[in-house]
């Protein structure tokens, strides 16, 4: 009897400890209702609404006073023109709003332009405003290769696209369309269309192929973002998400979408900021860390509010998402990188899979420390030729935003 208790003991803990470590609920600290218990984000994190003041603004050139959309690149900010403005990316200076390169795509007429974005081979336009009337029938998204915009040659091709519940094409009038859009993201085989839902004030998300050629965008789901959302920009690697907008009355705001699997941005943390900028129709929004983003709006002329680049800090907001996210990459990385051949003799390579989507550095030092190879690379699997190094034994370093993730001895032998 007392064997069977003591089964049924160790029965109801250990039922005990698999309910616990399956527990769903809020994981953000940050939210009101946030469950230290939990280990399952289910997306039901509350937060209070939040506002935020830029810690800079500058005015930007004339040239770009419909300044639509936001990239970092090439360490640089690019931006756009929407509607009926010639067909050209600029590159900004980001302390005085001056131009610094204007680049047309050759070609190309700018119906409505109101986003750019990018992947590691290409820089992608969206023309595809649809505010007049909600019926254009020629929806497109340019896409331009980044080596050709190097040499100053751009080689530029074309996605054609239509919404998959969009059947009536009647004019509707101006801004009474739930079929406007002016945000996207990339991801590594997918675009996504983040829509402006005049009538709704909600966007949905469409799923696209990045591939040239005409193609369906299929709707994915929707969410009431009370609002009129403008741009996006995401950092795959963290599950992060930003998208910028305005109100009706242009107070704009920034909705963060983050902890979220795969391409379904709704299903956990989002959380509302609003941006202390009144009657600024903010258009573009870009980050490359997570923390710091550049916002712009286009000029106004009913209030003369003049088209500006903005620069907001996030961190109170996102830094204990975005360090935990980053201590699990280190994690995930330390685990799958390999270095091989070890002994090597004239070449060694250095693999793990997260290496194409987060820049990492690998040193290469002797004993003393003192470096003797360093390399920034981004590739999954990198070939370092090691014939310069005597035989011996030397100590390897891969390193991610100045952590360090992994070191080991490499033996060279001939």
């Amino acid at each position: 009897m007392r064997k069977i208790i003591f089964l049924f003991a160790i029965s109801l803990l250990s039922f005990t400890n698999n309910l616990i470590a399956q527990l769903t609920g809020c994981t953000d600290s940050k939210a009101i209702n946030y469950n230290a218990l939990a280990t399952i984000n289910d997306g039901s994190c509350v937060y209070e609404l939040d506002t935020i003041t830029p810690i800079l603004s500058i005015n930007l050139d004339n040239v770009i006073s419909e300044t639509s959309g936001l990239i970092q690149w090439n360490d640089q900010v690019w931006t756009h023109n929407d509607s009926g403005c010639d067909p050209i990316i600029y590159a900004l200076d980001t302390l005085t709003g001056n131009i610094i390169q204007s680049l047309p795509l050759a070609g190309t007429s700018n119906v409505d332009w109101e986003e750019i974005c990018q992947d590691n081979d290409f820089i992608y336009v969206g023309d595809f405003g649809n505010n007049i009337n909600g019926n254009r029938t020629d929806l497109k998204i340019l896409r331009v290769s980044k080596n050709s915009i190097l040499i100053n040659d751009p080689i530029i091709d074309t996605i054609h696209f239509s919404y998959s519940n969009q059947t009536d094409f009647t004019a509707t009038g101006a801004n009474s369309t739930d079929f406007d859009c002016e945000a996207f993201i990339v991801s590594e085989d997918s675009i996504f269309l983040f829509t402006k839902q005049w009538l709704s004030e909600k966007t949905s998300v469409y799923e696209l192929s990045k591939t040239p050629g005409t193609h369906i965008a299929t709707l994915k789901s929707t969410f009431d973002v009370k609002g009129l959302i403008t741009g996006s920009v995401s950092i795959d690697s963290k599950n992060l998400l930003a998208l910028c907008g305005y109100s009706k009355t242009l107070q704009p705001f920034i909705y963060l979408l983050y902890d979220f699997n795969g391409s379904d941005f709704f299903s956990a943390n989002k959380r509302k900021v609003i941006v202390s900028l009144p009657f600024h129709q903010v258009e573009g929004i870009t980050t490359t860390n997570g923390l710091k983003y550049y916002i712009s709006n286009e000029y106004f002329p009913q209030l003369n509010t003049l088209q500006k680049l903005h620069i907001l800090d996030l961190t109170t907001f996102l830094d204990a998402y975005i360090s935990a996210s980053l201590a699990d990459s280190q994690i995930k990385m330390k685990n799958s990188l390999s270095v091989y051949p070890n002994p090597a003799t004239h070449s060694v390579t250095f693999r793990a899979d997260n290496f194409n989507t987060i820049p990492h550095d690998i040193i290469i030092t002797d004993l003393t420390g003192r470096a003797l190879m360093v390399f920034v690379k981004d590739e999954s699997e990198i070939a370092v030729d090691v014939s310069n190094l005597s035989n011996g034994i030397y100590i390897y370093t891969i390193m991610e935003r100045n952590h360090t993730i992994k070191t080991g001895k490499l033996i060279i032998v001939r």
